[in-house]
């Protein structure tokens, strides 16, 4: 069944969408909705169903991390099993925006978001509609890219309705996104930071504030 496909505007999206997407998360519905560089895929983050679904539809292997998206720092603490003390600095410096942290999961989230590591990754994003969808959820929602694992990534609508033309309960379609380098990425989960990732945050801006990365 083809997927359907709603307009919202990204950056400040209208009350009624909100509340349309939500409900289709809460039914364990997947979404496609645009991030500040391509489309994405949202769903329940403590949903296991959800979850599950969401691997199945982009052939993704089951031990790979799914980076979630969350509405606020308080959010941040919520889904992870232990904060660490450089999490509050780094949060109040780089949140909303393109840092990407690694926590301990928390006891509420699937074992496939950590890829059974045990961690989770967790970003406060710079636009507003993943921000929004994460607060009125009340839980953080998945953030990976719409698309097949392995195939390019999603800049439009059309795009996300080519490369997964099934599976997907809503297309949230606010125009083209800008692409771009992806987040980066910091483990704070052993003694010293350790980066994972570089992306749009580069290392130099982390080593003002860690002197061991």
């Amino acid at each position: 069944m083809l997927s359907r496909v709603i307009p919202v505007n990204p950056a400040n999206p209208r009350e009624e969408r909100v509340q349309e997407s939500v409900a289709e998360l809460r039914k364990g519905g997947v979404l496609a909705i645009p991030t500040e560089t391509f489309y994405g895929l949202a769903a329940d983050a403590e949903n296991a169903e959800a979850v599950a679904r969401l691997n199945n539809l982009k052939g993704k292997d089951d031990r790979s991390p799914i980076l979630l998206l969350v509405a606020d720092v308080e959010q941040a603490r919520a889904a992870a099993g232990e904060v660490p003390p450089r999490f509050e600095k780094l949060a109040a410096m780089f949140w909303p925006g393109p840092l990407t942290l690694v926590l301990p999961a928390g006891p509420r989230l699937p074992e496939r978001i950590g890829g059974g590591t045990g961690t989770v990754g967790l970003r406060v994003p710079g636009l507003g509609l993943p921000r929004r969808l994460a607060g009125a959820l009340e839980r953080p929602i998945t953030g990976i890219s719409a698309n097949r694992s392995g195939q390019p990534a999603s800049r439009t609508a059309a795009e996300v309705a080519q490369a997964l033309p099934e599976g997907i309960d809503l297309i949230l379609d606010g125009g083209p996104t800008p692409g771009g380098a992806p987040s980066t990425v910091l483990d704070l989960t052993r003694e010293h930071p350790r980066l994972l990732r570089e992306g749009a945050v580069p290392l130099s801006a982390l080593r003002r504030y860690l002197d061991d990365i």
